[in-house]
């Protein structure tokens, strides 16, 4: 019971976290910010993948366990864009561009953390 209730809070702490990324979104295309101050297209679209994935990991909160395929989706996702951005980095430091880990560890822990609390499969009736 504990698990299930320690799941439930990391997945309501990750849903807002990743649903009040909206603001930032409503912020870069308020005014083709992204184009004209950013230059970047691909915030807005990067962000609209997170804010959707919040959503759905609220509606998990509620029970875990039959929403199981989510919360892998999201741990990997979290994986995955941790792996790119940790290659992005290290190629930013060959060309001489600072840029930190940070972000990279914070995805991994998410997507980590989401994996180790992945609800057990449940048994199909027969």
């Amino acid at each position: 019971m504990k698990r299930e209730r320690l799941t439930q809070i990391v997945l309501v702490i990750v849903g807002v976290i990743n649903l009040s990324l909206i603001y930032f979104l409503f912020k870069d295309l308020w005014h083709s910010n992204w184009l004209l101050v950013k230059k970047d297209e691909t915030d807005p679209m990067f962000l609209s993948f997170f804010i959707p994935a919040g959503a759905f990991l609220l509606i998990a909160a509620n029970r875990p366990s039959e929403h199981r395929s989510m919360i892998a989706l999201v741990a990997w996702w979290n994986i995955s864009h941790a792996t790119v951005m940790a290659i992005q980095t290290v190629e930013a430091w060959t060309h001489n561009v600072h840029r930190n880990f940070a972000d990279v560890i914070l995805f991994l822990a998410i997507g980590f953390i989401l994996l180790a609390l992945l609800p057990a499969r449940r048994e199909a009736f027969a």
